[in-house]
């Protein structure tokens, strides 16, 4: 569990008018730190784009790139611009692209993809490096490869008295391969005989790190080294061969003493093309990681830790930023707790499943005259599915509303409870809720409808429901009915009339009520399409009340695992910090995986920070399988001292329930 957050001064790195050779674009840095403590320097080379010499009118590119070089004492601004690598050898003449810079043995190495042919084509790509001190001379420059092949990085030190690289070969002859090379000497990074050598056993240097064959993949940052093993931070570009291409930025986690050992690599994007300067430039639609820094707490966070933290270990405070450049134009930077990335690969979840899941499963159920209006209960009510649960804590205990539907594909509401929150005590055997209006009763024989996945809350003396009513015609819709707490514990279920409450024929689901007012009003939560939604009422005047209007709260992230559609899980849980909302978010490959995010409380509208990861994905074989495979799908969140017990349906077919500590959800969601 990890929050990835940009800096609020990106892009934080933009063209120079003024400077002719970085007029069009400055992107893709790489940092390196001299020194220590205050007196420390970060120094930084990056692909400057501008206007050639023209010396060569007609003969090469319009643009040429070359690297350039800033300096910064706080890692926010930068000066003292200027180039310092242009072309100068035949193997370089139509440009130098994206250095990468590492300091070994008492020399800074940039490495940089350098152009040598136009049109460009593969046999001029190549890698490139450039030998300094101090950054105030160039001392000598070597073609590397003879071979297509860019993005060379160097480890930091030598691993088992070698001194290693890693790079992509063949990175414009498709597919690109992944590759390590381990050297004797640093002579050896130019030696031909060497390469040529290397390049015939090539099938043994490689990793692949795609998750699919239309996939590409890009070093890009150097290594870090930490107490768990190397931290490479990559480009990893979904659909690189088809349909739209995903630039996301992904971790890898390799072997301390075997970087060619993959330990452990993020399942999806830290980061993919979200903000303006990430979606329009030169070429729009990039995020590309080509640095990385580890960075530790400032003074003044150090000094102000508490008796608590002093108390306990305390988690470590260092933070990985992490330098892109975005939509080949400008260079920005983001950041995340170093240890919450490093334990969400190498250490066991956050959320803990409950030992005896699932804990509610379809039972036969004869079905009978309910009485209210002469509806009938279906037969067999709950021998389908019983799935996607809603929660309350009261009375000293859980009590869990269940979306059930019967062989004939009728959704009612089913009610079990549970004194511990984790085995059920109760569960009763017929329905607490079933399709009572013209919007929600069965229209085609055999078709899905009625009341789907429940949401409750307490407000003041009455227990509110909102649900999704579906007739099998009708665009599914927002529903929401009451009964006093009384009744309610006395499970006497004398539910008011349910009222639509969103648009008809607008796709509008899973929906909640905030339990408190905020400025004299009370907000709906709701999902118009994709996105997750607001709205503000008056009063809980449902029979005129209504919700028009989606105040965007949040949004699919396209490439992650967030990417095709987001709605709410439970309702959101108030906490000192804020209003914690968990979410479901669906992938493109339709895998439902939970989230969560932090509200603000006094405007619940604003989200003031997000999980990267998702904290809860299909693993066991009830959420993997079902009637609809791949699917964790909360509705239900109750908070016992400082325990968040989760109740999800899973696979669309059963009940299931998962734990998780308040503390360390927001502790993450809070880090700055």
């Amino acid at each position: 569990m990890f929050v990835v957050k940009r800096s609020h001064h990106n892009p934080l790195f933009i063209p120079l008018k003024d400077n002719l050779w970085e007029s069009v674009a400055a992107f893709n840095w790489c940092p390196v730190r001299k020194g220590k403590g205050k007196h420390s320097l970060i120094h930084c080379v990056y692909r400057a784009m501008g206007t050639p010499d023209s010396i060569l009118p007609g003969q090469g590119p319009s643009i040429i790139s070359t690297v350039g070089h800033t300096t910064s004492k706080d890692s926010f601004h930068f000066e003292n611009r200027r180039q310092i690598i242009k072309p100068e050898f035949d193997w370089e003449k139509y440009g130098c692209e994206d250095p990468r810079v590492t300091f070994f043995e008492g020399n800074y190495y940039i490495f940089y993809t350098a152009l040598s042919t136009y049109p460009f084509n593969a046999q001029g790509i190549k890698v490139a490096v450039a030998v300094t001190r101090d950054f105030e001379k160039i001392e000598e420059k070597h073609l590397i490869t003879p071979f297509n092949a860019k993005a060379m990085t160097m480890f930091p030190e030598r691993v088992n008295g070698k001194i290693v690289v890693m790079f992509t070969v063949n990175s414009d002859q498709p597919p690109a391969k992944t590759a390590f090379a381990e050297l004797d000497t640093i002579e050896d990074l130019w030696n031909e005989n060497f390469w040529q050598a290397w390049y015939k056993n090539l099938d043994t240097h490689i990793i692949d790190l795609r998750r699919e064959q239309t996939d590409h993949t890009e070093i890009g940052a150097p290594p870090l080294k930490t107490d768990r093993g190397w931290l490479l931070i990559y480009s990893h570009i979904q659909h690189y061969f088809e349909g739209q291409k995903v630039f996301g930025i992904e971790a890898l986690l390799l072997d301390a003493n075997n970087p060619t050992k993959i330990i452990a690599q993020t399942k999806g994007p830290l980061i993919v093309p979200e903000e303006i300067y990430e979606q329009y430039g030169l070429v729009s639609g990039i995020t590309f990681p080509s640095g990385a820094l580890i960075e530790g707490p400032a003074k003044k966070q150090a000094k102000n830790s508490t008796k608590k933290a002093k108390k306990t270990k305390k988690k470590s405070s260092d933070k990985l930023v992490i330098y892109y450049g975005a939509a080949d134009t400008t260079s920005a930077r983001a950041e995340v707790n170093l240890d919450d990335l490093l334990d969400s690969l190498t250490k066991p979840a956050d959320v803990v499943r409950f030992e005896n899941n699932p804990i509610l499963e379809p039972e036969k159920n004869a079905g009978k005259s309910a009485g209210a209006g002469g509806t009938a209960i279906p037969e067999n009510w709950q021998a389908k599915a019983v799935f996607n649960p809603a929660a309350i804590d009261l009375g000293g205990k859980v009590r869990i509303l269940y979306r059930a539907m019967s062989d004939d594909n009728t959704s009612t509401v089913g009610y079990a409870e549970s004194a511990d929150g984790v085995h059920i005590d109760l569960r009763l055997s017929e329905p607490i809720y079933i399709p009572r209006e013209a919007f929600e009763m069965k229209r085609i024989p055999g078709g899905n409808s009625g009341c789907e996945d429940p949401r409750v809350m307490k407000i003041g003396q009455r227990i509110y429901m909102t649900y999704t009513a579906y007739n099998g015609v009708q665009t599914p819709a927002v529903a929401v009915t009451s009964i006093t707490v009384a009744d309610f514990l006395k499970k006497k279920w004398n539910w008011d009339k349910p009222y639509l409450i969103s648009p008809i024929e607008i796709d509008d689901k899973d929906s909640c009520i905030l339990p408190e007012k905020i400025d004299g009003q009370y907000i709906i939560f709701h999902r118009v399409g994709t996105v997750i939604c607001a709205d503000y009422v008056k009063t809980l005047d449902f029979a005129n009340e209504k919700i028009n209007k989606c105040i965007e709260i949040m949004k699919p992230r396209p490439g992650m695992w967030d990417g095709r559609k987001v709605g709410i899980a439970a309702p959101p849980i108030k906490t000192k910090k804020g209003w914690l909302l968990f979410y479901h978010g669906i992938s493109e490959r339709n895998i439902y995986r939970l989230g969560v995010a932090l509200l603000d409380l006094k405007d619940p509208t604003e989200v003031i920070s997000r999980i990267t990861d998702a904290i809860l994905w299909p693993e066991m074989p009830y959420e993997k399988a079902g009637q609809v495979t791949n699917v964790v799908f909360p509705c239900g969140a109750v908070l016992r001292k400082d325990t968040i017990f989760i109740y999800y349906g899973a696979g669309d077919s059963v009940t299931c329930g998962a734990t998780v500590k308040l503390l360390k959800v927001l502790e993450v969601l809070t880090r700055h």
